[in-house]
């Protein structure tokens, strides 16, 4: 019964601003006829073309209804609005709730604002004096705060919501762009008394050009934001898995993947050290991380010996650095970081594994992340070496430097180890789990 009365009074009103409105017409007002036409295409195009951004909503429809009240009449300025909003409906297809309270809103506010322009001009304001352009910029404020009022009457009635909510939430946020839009109602109106139909056209083409691509701009930035947030999403999803993969490892392993992480640890001290930016710091971390990724194919007769390897076993050794490459370089992105691994068991004299590279050939990250195994593989315990004292791996670092290790990075790196707390706790998880930290890997990723 309640929604039943609510619309025979929304049909009542409606009905009596179009009674209104064509007892109010007049045929002057309808031209010219060009000026009609323009209006209306301006708000059509206007409303189209709206810009919705950061709880905005920025369009130029407004401003034509608001010309049209000023420099033609409450009749034609009410056709205008219901053209426009009849389109918008047909192609927004809101909810039958809100057809009926917006055709009463775009009825009721250009009927107002067009009957006090009119009075205005009956009190003395003379259309053709750049004065009267004042006129049409308050009628856009009053008319503004009515369509406001009207509209958040609607919602309140439909949907409950407090019309003093709907001032906070929709109107305070629009206030800005809708002060611009005023300016610009005063700025067309100055160029219609001042030089005709013909400048306002022109500002009025400026104006849709200005919306559309200030539209195609934003649209390109909100896909841009979506595609980061993708982006983030579908890094999260790739670094989560190798991070697991690292977690399998040591579950199977816990002394390899603890190695691996210290190797990333010290890896990204030395490119830090010789001076590498924060892309190249993460990228060999990453490297160090996954080095040994491919020691899942190892049976457990070598993961775990406690003997020397045979001949058979070594060869399957010396397949791990390509099986990681070839792992990680499945996952989109991780290009770089298979290169790395790849070559992490090449020596400078060209007598190393996969490929037999030499020298400079030899990625200089993959080089950090062979000066780094080797140090923690004699330093930390295994499954089959005791593990020495520093100075003694730093003695055997610098013996095969120059055959095994680049001799520069070996001596940065021996450097790093006596001049500060870049060492690696091996009998605890917490070293471990900071060096894996997945949120820091994202954020490298994706930065």
């Amino acid at each position: 019964m309640r929604r039943a009365i609510l619309i025979g009074v929304q049909l009542c009103v409606l009905a009596a601003a179009l009674a209104g409105a064509a007892g109010s017409s007049r045929a002057a007002d309808w031209e010219p006829v060009e000026l009609v036409v323009l209006l209306a295409l301006l708000a059509l195009a206007s409303d189209a073309l709206t810009i919705e951004t950061k709880g905005q909503r920025l369009s130029g429809s407004f401003i034509a209804l608001v010309l049209a009240m000023a420099f033609l009449g409450p009749a034609p300025a009410v056709a205008i609005a219901l053209l426009t909003i009849a389109v918008d409906t047909l192609r927004a297809r809101p909810p039958c709730e809100y057809v009926l309270n917006n055709a009463l809103t775009y009825a009721v506010f250009p009927l107002v604002g067009g009957l006090l322009v009119r009075g205005a001009i009956e009190l003395g304001a003379d259309p053709d004096r750049m004065a009267f352009g004042f006129v049409v910029f308050g009628i856009y404020l009053v008319t503004n705060l009515l369509n406001f009022l009207l509209t958040a009457t609607g919602f309140r009635i439909v949907l409950g919501h407090s019309i003093v909510g709907q001032v906070r939430r929709i109107l305070v946020p629009l206030l800005p762009s809708e002060a611009a839009a005023a300016m610009l109602v005063l700025a067309f109106s100055f160029a219609y008394v001042y030089a005709g139909l013909p400048a306002l056209a022109i500002a009025i083409l400026a104006l849709i050009a200005f919306q559309f691509l200030t539209r195609a701009l934003l649209l390109s930035q909100d896909r841009a934001e979506e595609l980061e947030a993708r982006t983030t999403e579908l890094a999260s999803l790739q670094v989560g898995v190798l991070a697991a993969l690292v977690q399998t490892l040591s579950l199977r392993d816990k002394m390899t993947a603890r190695h691996s992480a210290a190797v990333a640890r010290y890896s990204r001290a030395s490119a830090r050290a010789i001076g590498c930016g924060e892309d190249q710091q993460e990228l060999v971390h990453t490297a160090g991380l996954l080095h040994d990724i491919g020691k899942f194919i190892f049976p457990d007769r070598i993961l775990f010996a406690d003997r020397k390897l045979s001949d058979e076993d070594w060869q399957i050794v010396k397949r791990h650095p390509a099986q990681g490459a070839r792992v990680v370089g499945k996952v989109a992105g991780y290009g770089p970081v298979a290169e790395i691994i790849r070559c992490h068991h090449e020596r400078i004299d060209g007598c190393g594994y996969p490929r037999g590279l030499c020298g400079d050939e030899i990625p200089l990250l993959s080089r950090m992340i062979s000066i780094a195994d080797t140090y923690d593989v004699l330093t930390a315990r295994d499954s089959y070496r005791e593990p020495v004292p520093q100075q003694d791996a730093i003695d055997e670092l610098r013996r095969v430097a120059g055959t095994q290790l680049d001799a520069e990075l070996v001596e940065v790196f021996i450097a790093l180890l006596l001049g500060s707390s870049v060492g690696f706790q091996h009998t605890t998880d917490a070293d471990f789990e900071a060096e894996l930290d997945i949120e820091t890997r994202v954020r490298a990723f994706v930065g």
